[in-house]
């Protein structure tokens, strides 16, 4: 495992994190809680893993007691993020399907959040504290801003950025949040067929130097080789959400970098070339791909060890985006009448 650090802080991850959501939540198909600790244990003791990205609202918390229980005795060791925002304490009823709940952005909910993911958590400290799918108001509020950093005082929390939500609208309040001199990082969506509007933001990052954590580089498994066409997922899954249309532009996609020979299964999996995607910009501090099984923790943790994506091979990649999949995309989208619109989910 190759290691970065968010620049200007002394947080320092592995390039290949693991977002708790995966084993958190059941929109991923893992309902075994043994599972999800074994998979958590066995990222950090058998492949370096050390950034572990959770939320509050993941199981209205079990995403955060979860990796307490599986990174008992190594707290020290690794960089552990989560988020607040969405108000899980005040819940008018049971949460239907990926509905966005509601948000409490006030001084004292913020406190509050905290200490009770400290609790859940069994720490003392929080390294990444990351409001969650705010909105510009909330980006730059002022009081947010300022709780944040008493609570960066007084030794809670160690840094603080914002994972910006896909349908909510995110491309303006990323370039805000990365441009205010108080956030160490922002959290994106950024894969081969979703290259919009991450694309914009790496050269931003670079000028002010600041971090950008990857999720969802294998776009809802178009990029990890599990995505069939065929299958129907349950509605509890998450890419049964997905606009068929949309998911049969990316296949044509993969075949096209296939052919290419830009991976073999061998020496780099699609799943691999994925993450090494996000990760031959310099900006991005780690990227977090979805994991769910003893064999893709292995694959996706080992895309840090296989040779980085040349700038040729990048180039290539980009083009697809730029001169093929985008215009694809729209024809597509346009013979079926049905938007492209991304699930809200992490």
């Amino acid at each position: 495992m190759k290691y970065r650090t968010l620049p200007g802080t002394e947080l320092t991850v592995s390039e290949v994190g693991f977002g708790v959501w995966s084993v958190a939540t059941k929109w991923w198909g893992v309902t075994d809680e043994k599972l999800g600790k074994r998979l958590l244990r066995s990222a950090y003791d058998d492949y370096g893993v050390t950034f572990f990205d959770t939320g509050d609202v993941y199981g209205n918390g079990l995403g955060e007691t979860i990796l307490k229980d599986a990174l008992a005795g190594i707290r020290d060791k690794v960089v552990v993020a989560t988020k607040f925002g969405y108000d899980i304490y005040n819940l008018p009823g049971e949460r239907k399907g990926h509905s966005e709940l509601p948000q409490n952005w006030s001084k004292e909910n913020i406190r509050y959040a905290c200490e009770q993911s400290l609790k859940r958590l069994g720490t003392d400290y929080i390294d990444f504290y990351q409001l969650h799918n705010p909105r510009m108001e909330s980006v730059l509020s002022e009081e947010i801003i300022d709780t944040l950093k008493e609570l960066k005082k007084a030794g809670k929390i160690r840094e603080f950025g914002a994972a910006m939500g896909p349908d909510i609208g995110w491309a303006d309040e990323s370039v805000a949040a990365l441009n205010h001199p108080d956030y160490a990082g922002i959290q994106i969506i950024n894969n081969i067929v979703e290259q919009d509007p991450a694309r914009a933001l790496f050269p931003i990052a670079d000028r002010v130097k600041k971090a950008l954590i990857v999720r969802v580089p294998h776009a809802s498994g178009l990029l990890d080789g599990s995505y069939d066409p065929e299958k129907h997922f349950d509605k509890s899954d998450h890419r049964s959400h997905r606009p068929v249309e949309w998911m049969k532009a990316g296949v044509e996609v993969v075949q096209e970098m296939k052919a290419q020979g830009l991976f073999d299964g061998k020496e780099r999996t699609i799943g691999q070339l994925a993450i090494q995607f996000s990760l031959y910009h310099p900006s991005v501090v780690t990227v977090l791909p979805n994991i769910t099984t003893e064999a893709n923790l292995k694959e996706f943790a080992l895309a840090s060890e296989v040779t980085p994506l040349s700038d040729a091979e990048f180039a290539v990649i980009e083009a697809l985006w730029v001169n093929g999949y985008n215009e694809r995309l729209k024809q597509h989208m346009s013979n079926s009448q049905t938007k492209p619109t991304p699930v809200l989910t992490v």
